[in-house]
């Protein structure tokens, strides 16, 4: 029987309760299953490791979990630690080194949720985000000179290389050929940003010639946050930059109904490292230790995660079992409008996966 070792790092806020929740349904798949299991290694990495050592993981955190099959992430951050301080400290701290560099965020309709937009059903918002999860806006190029002076000066340098460009607009290419739509849209800002944006156009038109199927268009993100809103039906798989898709997945993640149900795949596509996968809502530390926390967003990522592992019948059961809890409105926690708790949506899903025979 096959053993998958995962890291598991809920960190801070309501990470630490729907990690908790996602192992718990992740067992129960294995167990379901019967051709393979799960050790779960945790590590209390975070912002109360920052506030007793100093440091949000040891000096040889990633050389702990290097070696894992899969990282299963909550969510980092702190009222009162400073949010650049959680996000270098931890999270980009495991995905750059480890060159996860393909950030992957699909958006639709669960059955039994409303979108914002009231008018759209399901099949018209069925989307793909993929974001450049390595350099761009976060390459953490930059400094500060005379703190405090009226002069002071502070940079942040958007970095983009050729491999770096290449690499995610040719994984986007790939991934929008294996959806059935066949459709990507890059989203770009060359009007204003006449270097770099405009190397990224010239890349995606290259790449484009190596996936003739794949039918493309190119968009402007400011006109981009427009047509997400307005004709959500001619989109399928996009690809932005670090910034640019970072803020266009938490817009799409909103028109599909909450933060609360949007996965994450952090992927390093060669599996030279392993990769990470992670709920899209934070920390909400409003709402941390109250048990109200939605753990749809993690079991979502966790079909990814089983997916990344080749778990595929096992990925399926657990989409299928969140899609059947969705469903009924009695099992909508806060944010979607309804008064379940954590642990009946979660104890619903777990009741739905053993009650699967496909």
């Amino acid at each position: 029987m096959k053993t998958y070792t995962i890291a598991a790092i809920p960190a801070d806020g309501i990470g630490v309760e729907v990690i908790a929740a996602g192992i718990e349904a992740l067992d129960v798949l294995a167990e379901k299953a019967g051709t393979f299991r799960f050790r779960f290694d945790r590590f209390d990495w975070g912002s109360d490791h920052y506030k007793s050592h100093g440091v949000m993981m040891p000096a040889d955190g990633r050389d702990q979990i290097r070696n894992h099959d899969a990282i299963f992430f909550g969510a980092v951050g702190a009222p009162d630690v400073p949010d650049h301080i959680t996000l270098w400290g931890l999270r980009l701290a495991i995905c750059q080194p480890f060159d996860q560099y393909a950030n992957v965020r699909p958006t639709r309709i669960l059955p039994g949720i409303t979108s914002p937009l009231r008018n759209v059903s399901g099949p018209e918002l069925d989307w793909v985000i993929v974001r450049e999860n390595s350099e761009g806006e976060y390459a953490g190029v930059g400094g500060r000179v005379h703190q405090g002076h009226p002069n002071e000066v502070a940079t942040d340098v958007s970095m983009m290389t050729r491999s770096g460009v290449d690499r995610i607009i040719r994984y986007a290419f790939a991934l929008a050929r294996t959806r059935p739509r066949k459709l990507l849209t890059v989203v770009t800002k060359s009007n204003a940003q006449r270097y770099a944006m405009v190397m990224w156009d010239e890349i995606a038109a290259e790449v484009a010639r190596d996936f003739p199927d794949v039918t493309w268009d190119k968009m402007l993100v400011d006109a981009m946050t427009m047509r997400m809103v307005t004709k959500p039906e001619t989109l399928d798989t996009i690809v932005a930059t670090n910034l640019h898709a970072d803020i266009l997945s938490d817009l799409a993640a909103a028109l599909a109904g909450s933060l609360g149900i949007a996965p994450t795949a952090n992927i390093n596509p060669e599996r030279t490292f392993p990769s990470m996968f992670e709920p899209i809502h934070g920390s909400a530390f409003d709402i941390a230790g109250k048990g109200i926390a939605n753990p749809i967003a993690t079991f979502w990522t966790a079909c990814q995660m089983l997916e990344h592992l080749g778990e595929k019948s096992a990925a399926d059961r657990l989409m299928r079992a969140i899609e059947r809890v969705t469903a009924d409105p009695n099992l909508h926690t806060p944010d979607l409008g309804g008064r379940a708790t954590t642990r009946q949506v979660t104890a619903a899903v777990i009741a739905a996966i053993r009650g699967d025979n496909a």
